[in-house]
């Protein structure tokens, strides 16, 4: 059976019908037939860097820890629910195979951080931990702020964080509506943030303008699963169209905004 094959079982009819048409859309590979020198550089040097950092084999091998591990939790889930998970407790192992982000996208995100080299890092949807290991390995100066509301999950992470020797890493417990505000208001500027919880499209489209009068020329947004659902489609096309976001990139599992003014407004679907 093929990756194609594969990616298209674990996927519901929706998002099928979603990622055929991305496949259709997606005409950019590698950099190819780009006319944005960001956006050609950003592709070709970042998106299909092929250099292995020291970090990644880490991340993957703590991976496989947790993968083996025998504790089960019941998490309280205040976002739009999970396909991968009917019942009230769940496997860590299971949740570290089913909702962490999977190594190619975090290596991208790592590449990424690399690239802008943002100051500080927030991250909406903590999980276990797995993300924000990327984050936090990418650079141990920079300060990251995680955000999950499930104090059970958030004790799985706050482990991670200590075995993984993550000190730049900041825990918040709370619902993303209670801390987020407060948060934002704190850090005065929003560098780089992950929004990975809640799929909904209208808190997708709150926390997003919670954020925006905080983000600055250089500050870079990624948006996960975009294409979860209809109004997580519908919110990516109100956010990318947003007059303040001028580069907007479709990864299909990611989308990503840039804010840079130097930059023509333009919306891509690159092939990744």
């Amino acid at each position: 059976m093929g990756l194609l094959s594969i990616k298209l079982l674990l996927m519901n009819w929706f998002q099928i019908k979603s990622y055929l048409k991305y496949l259709l859309k997606a005409r950019y590979k590698k950099g190819y037939g780009l006319h944005s020198p960001f956006v050609f550089n950003l592709v070709r040097e970042v998106f299909y860097c092929e250099h292995k950092y020291y970090a990644f084999d880490e991340v993957k091998d703590y991976c496989e820890k947790l993968k083996h591990s025998d504790i089960i939790i019941e998490p309280v889930d205040y976002g739009a629910g999970s396909v991968n998970f009917r019942k009230n407790t769940r496997k860590v192992s299971a949740m570290v195979s089913k909702s962490s982000i999977s190594n190619k996208y975090g290596e991208l995100l790592f590449r990424i951080l690399v690239q802008e080299n943002p100051k500080t890092i927030l991250e909406l949807g903590t999980s276990v931990g797995v993300s924000s290991l990327y984050f936090s390995l990418s650079d141990k100066r920079r300060n990251v702020y995680t955000i999950e509301g499930c104090a059970n999950t958030a004790q799985v992470a706050k482990t991670t964080f200590e075995e993984m020797g993550c000190t730049n890493v900041n825990q918040i417990v709370g619902q993303f509506q209670d801390v987020l505000p407060d948060l934002c208001t704190q850090l005065k500027q929003l560098d780089f943030v992950f929004f990975d919880g809640h799929h909904d499209k209208v808190a997708t489209l709150n926390y997003f303008n919670n954020c925006l009068p905080y983000a600055a020329n250089d500050s870079v947004f990624v948006f996960d699963d975009i294409h979860w659902s209809k109004g997580m489609e519908e919110a990516w096309e109100i956010i990318s169209s947003h007059p303040k976001v001028t580069v907007s990139i479709d990864l299909f599992q990611l989308g990503i905004v840039f804010f840079k003014k130097e930059c023509q407004k333009q919306h891509f679907v690159v092939r990744y």
